[in-house]
């Protein structure tokens, strides 16, 4: 496999690129409302309309009709899922995936004070300010109320629409997401049967890795002294090998990553079909890059919002040996910009530099 602009902390990344890159995915529409380009993202609210679940019939319900009960819609979508998979060849395998962006975090509050381009330019690249610390950003109290808004939800729909909750929970390692996980889904009164919420932390699910010190995650004895009982991948390292403080992951390099973690979603295990709703607790720019994976529509997250996505994966022949990922170095100011409206500018005492304002990385 041929690289280009990795630093060597990233070959490893890269090398298991080429066994992911060998499954291709789409999105099967016609289920969510998200999947519609009528539905406004901006708008948009997950609580009001079942998750955005369609009200419509499928397939599988003339076989349901069959138990002499009435079923709700979550729970003929699951039967139908379901059936989708048993009727699958092998090499093709169908999951829902809960896609939830992390609650408010100190960084995104930061962000509106200070607004984009200064942020961006300056601000986000300090560990934080004399009243909040951004760097790997916990959240504010409306973030963890955004969390619990969706934990409400949760306990809703499995007490009135009898949802089949995640058979597998996966959350990124920085602080944020952890914590909304943790919010969102710890004392929910859970059907008998279902999967516990023990969330597997993945390296690869974490922000789109830009120079900002809020994707910087802790180090792996924090992150096991926060949540104990969550099992961590194997090879997690104890630091960050990812982060640098200096060159930023482009939306190609992203989306490698994102099908690469994908890969190791589906195709899993034995009843990997069988287990086929999945709650992944991530970031907005992370799920904007699966989305892009999956093919399907552009459609953004407020903060504390979850899309469910029907995904279809499919082992296809031998990928090419050739995949060149590149990361870019970003400039910023050493002070306070003069002006950001709606550019930065950087005092001229203070020019723009491609070193670490923070150098303890």
């Amino acid at each position: 496999m041929k690289v280009s602009a990795l630093s060597p902390a990233l070959l490893g990344l890269v090398a298991s690129v080429h066994a992911a890159s060998s499954i291709e995915y789409s999105t099967v529409t016609g289920y969510f409302l998200q999947d519609e380009t009528a539905t406004d993202a901006s708008t948009f609210d997950y609580t009001a309309v079942n998750f955005g679940l369609i009200n419509r019939t499928y397939p599988v319900d003339q076989e349901l009709k069959r138990h002499g009960k009435d079923f709700t819609q979550w729970e003929r979508f699951y039967h139908q899922v379901q059936k989708l998979n048993q009727d699958s060849h092998k090499d093709v395998e169908y999951k829902v995936l809960f896609l939830g962006r992390h609650g408010e975090g100190w960084h995104n509050a930061a962000e509106t004070y200070y607004g984009t381009p200064a942020w961006n330019c300056y601000w986000a690249e300090l560990d934080g300010n004399s009243t909040a610390t951004w760097h790997d950003a916990a959240l504010t109290d409306n973030g963890i109320n955004q969390a619990l808004i969706a934990h409400a939800f949760w306990q809703k729909e499995i007490d009135e629409q009898h949802i089949h909750t995640p058979d597998n929970y996966f959350v990124s390692p920085l602080t944020r997401t952890l914590q909304t996980a943790n919010y969102t889904f710890s004392g929910l009164s859970l059907p008998d049967g279902s999967a516990t919420f023990k969330p597997l932390i993945k390296e690869l699910f974490r922000e789109g890795i830009s120079i900002h010190t809020c994707d910087h995650r802790r180090s792996k004895s924090y992150i096991h002294e926060l949540f104990p009982s969550w099992p961590i991948e194997k090879g997690f390292a104890e630091t960050d090998q990812l982060w640098n403080g200096v060159t930023a992951e482009t939306s190609g390099a992203q989306d490698v990553r994102s099908s690469t973690v994908l890969g190791e979603v589906f195709f899993s295990s034995a009843s990997s079909k069988r287990d086929a709703f999945v709650s992944v607790t991530s970031h907005s720019g992370e799920i904007s890059s699966i989305l892009r994976v999956v093919g399907h529509r552009t459609f953004g997250l407020s903060t504390g919002a979850v899309i469910p996505v029907l995904v279809k994966a499919e082992k296809v022949g031998e990928a090419s040996a050739t995949t060149a990922v590149s990361w870019t170095v970003s400039a910023h100011c050493t002070a306070p910009p003069v002006t950001s409206v709606s550019a930065c500018v950087c005092p001229s005492s203070a020019a723009p530099v491609t070193t670490p304002l923070v150098t303890d990385v």
